[in-house]
């Protein structure tokens, strides 16, 4: 068996004098061109394993142009909503043989124009990217530089690719719910309006009540920060202020829960005194389980990959827009009133 070298990188002029072919074969037979046989193939890998070698990342960029990573960009990689997905595309872009690299924006767009540059300096062949409210400038950084790039989660007003859920309808789903069990002061713990799934949602919760004849009340509705635990405080306030209310919708699944916690730390028992609803569908290891409006976040992953791969491939159409549609799921934390 050949030793591994030490002291320096295994170099295909190494495993050309191993195995007896020249070095420009080595190099064709690692990059399965095929002009080069299987079994020639077999034997240059085997021995290349054997001896620990490691492509130069940076030569096959230079040769190639390709440089086989790609960027995947979200706000808050600690809410398994994110979480959730970024693995799943992590794992389909590594069988297609492609490096994910991990950003997380804190929803901050400068730390998300950073994100981006970065990217872009380090020459990733393309980018999936949940944009932070404020960055629209980011995206046309992308745009500018030519980059290929995929919006996941939320849209911008440019012309871009992007799946997303039905926001609007998914707002007006779990409003009317909640108004459907009798529910008629639902306090509104959305995100920044800079997220278009915030607006929409908001613009769904507006129809639901116009629908049942509800008079709006903006001191029902509240903007609180969607990272995980960056608004207690803030909510706390709310939670505990002279609002009347008998129901809490909430952003997000994270944020729901939160309020949860909040609301039994006031005194008020969920689902008894005060109903809960959340987006995502999270399936937390709690004794309860939260009702919540539900996004398949597994075929929102493999359909953005999908696109992206496509426009790397040079076989990308038009612009895709996927709407995915969403459903309630009935947990413990909603009770009928009235």
């Amino acid at each position: 068996m050949a030793q591994r070298k030490k002291g320096g990188n295994v170099t295909l002029k190494d495993i050309a004098a191993a195995t007896g072919f020249s070095a420009n074969t080595v190099s064709r037979a690692l990059a399965d061109k095929p002009d080069i046989s299987e079994e020639t193939k077999e034997v240059i890998r085997k021995k290349a394993e054997e001896m620990g070698y490691i492509a130069n990342a940076l030569a096959s960029f230079l040769r190639s142009g390709v440089s086989r990573n790609i960027s995947i960009i979200v706000g808050d990689i600690s809410n398994p909503h994110f979480s959730v997905m970024v693995k799943e595309m992590q794992m389909l872009l590594q069988k297609k043989g492609y490096n994910s690299i991990i950003f997380n924006t804190e929803e901050n767009p400068e730390m998300e124009r950073q994100a981006v540059t970065i990217s872009i300096s380090q020459n990733v062949d393309g980018i999936i990217i949940c944009p932070a409210p404020g960055g629209e400038g980011n995206i046309g950084l992308l745009q500018h530089y030519g980059k290929p790039f995929v919006l996941i989660g939320r849209k911008m007003k440019e012309e871009t690719s992007y799946v997303i859920c039905d926001d609007e309808n998914s707002g007006y789903l779990a409003a009317r719910f909640l108004i459907d069990m009798g529910h008629k002061e639902v306090l509104f713990l959305n995100g920044p309006m800079g997220i278009s799934s915030a607006a929409e949602r908001f613009s769904g919760y507006r129809r639901a009540l116009q629908e049942m004849g509800i008079p709006f009340s903006s001191g029902l509705v509240h903007t609180v920060p969607v990272t995980a635990g960056k608004g207690t405080e803030r909510m706390r306030r709310i939670l505990s202020g002279d609002q009347s209310y008998t129901a809490v919708l909430a952003f997000s699944d994270i944020l729901a829960w939160q309020a949860v916690c909040i609301l039994e730390e006031l005194g008020k028992k969920v689902p008894e005194d005060c109903s809960v609803i959340g987006f995502d569908n999270i399936r937390f290891a709690y004794p309860r389980r939260l009702t919540s409006i539900s996004s398949s976040k597994t075929t929102m992953a493999r359909k953005c990959a999908s696109i992206l791969l496509k426009q790397l491939e040079g076989k990308a159409g038009p612009k895709e827009r996927i709407v995915l549609e969403t459903g309630i799921v009935q947990g413990d934390t909603v009770r009928k009133i009235g």
